[in-house]
C-alpha cells in the first residue's frame, strides 16, 4: 500500500531533479519565445490588423494584441509537452532505461505513467505561467484571469502529452516523431483560433478545428483573460480536454504495462 501510493510521487521526484538540471534553457524557451511571438505578432501583424476597417467587428471590440496574447499560454504549453511526449519517452525505454529501472523498484508501470503525467501537469503549469509572466507586464492583457488560464493552458497541454505518451511508448523507433510536429502539431497550431478566429475557416475546418484540444484551450485562456467564460462554456471546454487526457491515461497506463512486463 506505501509503495502503492508514494510510486507516482518517486517518479515525479526523479523528473524534477533531473528538470533541475536543465531548468534554465527551459525557463528561457518559456519566457523568450512566447515574448517575441507577443513582440512579432501581437503588436506587429497587430497594429495592421486594428487599423483595418473589420478588426474591431472580427475580434470581439479586441485589440489584435489582446486577442492574440492569452491563446499563446495554451499554445506554448501544447508544444513543450508535445516535444516532452516524444523522444524522452523512447528514451526511457531505450536509450536510457530509465522506465525499466523505475520498476526494478517498488513501482509500477501504471505509476510510472502517472507520475510522469502528474510531472508534465507539473511542467505545463510552469510553462503556462513563463507566458503569463510575460503577459503581465502589458496593460492589456494584465488581470487576475491569468492565473486560471494558467490551469487551463496546462491542462490543454496535458490534453495532448497524455495521448501522445501512450502513442510514442508503442513506437517500435522514433521515425514517425518529426512527421507528427509536422503534420499534426503544426496544422492545430495554426488552425487553433490563436491568431485568427476560427469563424473565418471554411465550415469544414472549422468543425474539424473544434475537435482539436488546443482551440478549447486557447478559448478559455482567451475567455479567462478577458472574463467572458460562462459556466456552460467553461464545463464544455474542460469535459472535452479532460475525456483526452483520460483516454491518454488509460492507452499509456495499458502500453507502459505491456512493454515494461516483457
Amino acid at each position: 500500500m506505501i509503495a502503492s501510493r508514494t510510486g507516482p510521487i518517486r517518479v515525479l521526484e526523479y523528473q524534477f531533479m533531473v528538470y533541475l538540471r536543465v531548468w534554465k534553457s527551459n525557463v528561457a524557451g518559456s519566457v523568450l519565445r512566447p515574448l517575441l511571438y507577443v513582440l512579432g505578432m501581437g503588436l506587429g501583424v497587430g497594429s495592421l490588423v486594428d487599423d483595418g476597417p473589420r478588426g474591431g467587428q472580427l475580434l470581439a471590440d479586441l485589440t489584435y494584441f489582446q486577442f492574440f496574447a492569452p491563446a499563446i499560454i495554451a499554445t506554448t504549453a501544447m508544444q513543450i509537452l508535445t516535444n516532452d511526449s516524444l523522444w524522452p519517452i523512447r528514451g526511457g525505454f531505450v536509450w536510457h532505461g530509465t522506465f525499466h529501472s523505475q520498476t526494478t523498484a517498488p513501482i509500477t508501470p501504471g505509476e510510472v505513467v502517472s507520475g510522469l503525467l502528474m510531472w508534465h501537469l507539473a511542467k505545463g503549469l510552469l510553462s503556462a505561467g513563463g507566458v503569463a509572466l510575460v503577459l503581465v507586464f502589458f496593460d492589456s492583457t494584465r488581470g487576475w484571469g491569468l492565473l486560471p488560464a494558467i490551469g487551463f493552458g496546462a491542462l490543454a497541454g496535458v490534453a495532448y502529452s497524455a495521448p501522445l505518451v501512450a502513442w510514442s511508448a508503442s513506437r517500435k523507433n522514433d521515425l514517425a516523431y518529426p512527421n507528427v510536429l509536422r503534420f499534426v502539431i503544426v496544422p492545430m497550431f495554426l488552425f487553433s483560433g490563436a491568431f485568427y478566429p476560427i469563424t473565418e475557416l471554411p465550415g469544414w475546418l472549422q468543425f474539424i478545428a473544434r475537435l482539436t484540444p488546443i482551440w478549447h484551450g486557447v478559448e478559455l485562456c482567451r475567455g479567462a483573460l478577458h472574463d467572458t467564460l460562462t459556466v456552460s462554456s467553461t464545463s464544455a471546454h474542460v469535459g472535452f480536454l479532460l475525456v483526452w487526457v483520460t483516454v491518454g491515461w488509460f492507452a499509456a497506463q495499458r502500453v507502459f504495462t505491456k512493454k515494461l512486463s516483457l
